[in-house]
């Protein structure tokens, strides 16, 4: 229990017996660093029903709480505000109860909640997956995560999207140019072969479009004739006629892609427990718009084509099927969410992770989803995220300019290698040993400069600044758990004894106050969707730990009583950071 929700029926009662009134809400805030004290009660509003100043109100409500609530040592009043001093032992209970609590702040969800189902990733099949993927990635999985640890059932599912002309691009360019090529003649993951032909292809479509501008041609009209999209828009309807041998490539190259994605996917440190196809889930939907036509909810204009008009919830008129009858991305989603509902039918909401160029979209499929009357509708959240910048400016897939996701986690690993050999603290470890050890300290870094931010925002990505050893950064966080460790490994001591020291150290009480924090952050994280609250918690705690490490001696401490909670309370902080940095997917090591 929170010390506000201890002092709150105390403080209400000491306001009825000393003022005889009642108050609707007590208000605390954290006490400013320069005063002594651990929770402050704001005075203020009391004055509106206590003809008093707030200097005697204040000292009237701490006497009363001195007296009769064994929990306040003590108090000072500030203003308009009562500053209360926690006893010792309070924390020392506190500590107590849960230092051998595995997995100290998480929630057990029920058997019968309904499930969450997070959506991430959601590539194409048409390259390898890049930076903004791996944001995409780390957001959804993190976000899972965290639901799971707040008491949710979570299913992680995505979309892939298969089929299109951006995909008839890739195999068309692979038929004209491959020479037959695979990965395994070539050496190249799938997904990058694949991608490299994406890449051919618009090489050779600008190449196209120049020689058209040439012979007089304006742009728009060489884009729409030049030979080789025209190529790639009959091998689409090939494709939706089922043209065997084009149905045949494109298994052949997604298959490639799908085993490229499992690598990085591995690498990575996500999984999933479902997954959609595009080409499987196109067509949904068009059965539900006929429903929302007989119900009202959609109209047909003239042309056949259906809409949905939106202009009473402030957005616009919106197309749910063209007039040739075939199905748009909106119609799709409409129905993609709905058939997950029938696949698991305990799905209470689910989350989207996709980007902020997609904001408007899912307003308009939440707002028809609950138009359509699925009481699951509300609760739809777009776990909506911003561009990951690099120092070079933006990453475009078709010219071939992105961060490739695998040579981004090579390349962090080779940088956490080289500052872990410059520090020179490595004696001892195998190769195998190091080469783990770099590769834990190199995507540590990468995740938590990527989740440590706000969702929302944009991210300006610098590789060398994300792999330090001091200030906000992974590779910090886990230098301080390797410090825990090095610690307990020297400890000869026994720590499974009930910590029984009489008088705390400030420090020590403070980073019990931040170990309190905990199971809150992890709700608040979930609640707001948001991985940033996790990684700067966790920050926090690896500060005031690493001040309490220079305050006072642990091993060399000559009380036992003291030294074995010491070491009890740097467990306690392992254990917490290995637990937040689970929620982000990120791995701490025993030693660095």
């Amino acid at each position: 229990m929170s010390l506000s929700n201890i002092l709150t029926p105390s403080i209400e009662k000491a306001i009825q017996t000393l003022f005889d009134v009642t108050i609707d809400k007590i208000e605390f805030q954290a006490t400013r660093k320069e005063f002594e004290g651990d929770i402050t009660m704001v005075i203020f509003p009391l004055l509106k029903v206590v003809k008093s100043n707030p200097v005697e109100l204040g000292n009237k409500i701490g006497n009363y709480l001195v007296e009769n609530v064994a929990e306040v040592a003590r108090f000072n009043v500030v203003s308009g505000f009562l500053n209360i001093v926690i006893a010792d032992q309070y924390y020392l209970n506190f500590f107590n109860g849960i230092k051998d609590v595995n997995q100290y702040g998480f929630v057990t969800p029920s058997a019968n909640d309904k499930a969450v189902m997070v959506e991430y990733s959601s590539p194409n099949t048409n390259k390898p997956l890049h930076l903004g993927h791996v944001r995409n990635n780390l957001l959804g999985y993190s976000v899972a995560e965290i639901l799971k640890a707040s008491g949710k059932k979570v299913y992680k599912t995505q979309i892939i999207n298969d089929r299109g002309i951006h995909i008839c691009k890739s195999m068309l360019a692979w038929q004209k140019f491959g020479n037959g090529e695979t990965p395994e003649s070539t050496g190249l993951k799938g997904d990058k072969l694949v991608g490299n032909y994406y890449v051919a292809f618009d090489k050779a479509y600008k190449d196209e479009i120049n020689q058209l501008i040439s012979q007089g041609k304006t742009e728009e009209e060489a884009k729409k004739q030049a030979p080789i999209i025209l190529e790639a828009q009959k091998m689409l309807l090939d494709w939706e006629s089922g043209k065997p041998e084009i149905i045949e490539l494109w298994k052949k190259m997604n298959q490639w892609v799908y085993d490229g994605f499992g690598t990085t996917y591995k690498n990575l440190g996500v999984d999933f427990d479902s997954y959609y196809y595009e080409s499987n889930t196109y067509l949904l939907g068009k059965d539900v718009v006929q429903v929302g036509l007989d119900k009202g909810i959609f109209e047909k204009d003239p042309d056949g084509s259906v809409w949905i008009d939106l202009t009473d919830e402030g957005l616009d008129r919106k197309i749910v099927l063209r007039s040739d009858g075939t199905a748009v991305y909106m119609t799709q989603d409409i129905g993609t969410a709905i058939q997950r509902v029938k696949d698991m039918p305990d799905v209470g909401g689910m989350v989207y992770t996709v980007g902020n160029e997609q904001d408007y979209h899912f307003k308009v499929l939440f707002l028809i989803l609950k138009k359509l009357g699925f009481d699951w509708a509300s609760n739809l959240f777009h776990l909506s995220y911003g561009m990951v910048d690099l120092p070079s400016g933006k990453m475009k897939s078709r010219e071939g300019t992105v961060v490739d996701a695998d040579d981004l986690m090579n390349e962090m690993t080779g940088t956490a290698q080289k500052i872990s050999e410059d520090l020179g603290k490595l004696d001892g470890y195998s190769a195998d040993e190091k080469a783990k050890l770099f590769n834990t300290i190199g995507l540590g870094a990468l995740k938590y400069y990527i989740l440590k931010v706000d969702p929302k925002k944009r991210i300006l990505f610098n590789p060398e600044e994300s792999v330090d050893f001091a200030g906000n950064t992974g590779p910090f966080i886990q230098y301080t758990y390797a410090r825990i460790q090095s610690i307990l490994r020297k400890a000869d001591f026994d720590l499974n004894v009930i910590s029984s020291v009489v008088e705390m150290h400030e420090k020590e009480k403070e980073l019990i106050k931040q170990l309190e924090l905990f199971p809150e952050v992890i709700q608040n994280a979930a609640n707001n969707h948001s991985p940033a609250l996790i990684a700067n918690y966790t920050y926090d705690l690896v500060r005031e730990y690493n001040s309490f490490y220079q305050a006072v001696s642990i091993l060399g401490e000559i009380d036992l009583a003291k030294k074995t909670f010491r070491v009890q309370l740097s467990k306690k902080v392992a254990d917490v950071i290995a637990d937040s940095f689970s929620l982000l997917g990120i791995n701490v090591p025993e030693r660095m």
